[in-house]
């Protein structure tokens, strides 16, 4: 093969490794940080439907509802 045809394959070679880790780089952390995003929206949320289940649970007591 001429030598200009290794130099043009080594160049894209270079290119081609470098946005490979460009990406993995730059997307390394991003499952850390929808997991811990998205648990923490899930606690906020359990934490409100709980409230709001003991709420309903007291006001069906202090109104005198029949648990038959």
């Amino acid at each position: 093969m001429p030598f200009a045809v290794l130099l043009i394959k080594a160049i894209v070679m270079k290119t081609a490794v470098m946005i490979k880790e460009i990406y993995a780089e730059a997307f390394k952390n991003l499952g850390h940080y929808l997991v811990k995003h998205t648990l923490k929206a899930f606690a906020w949320v359990s934490f409100i439907l709980f409230f709001a289940a003991l709420y309903a649970l007291i006001f069906r007591m202090s109104t005198g509802f029949a648990f038959d």
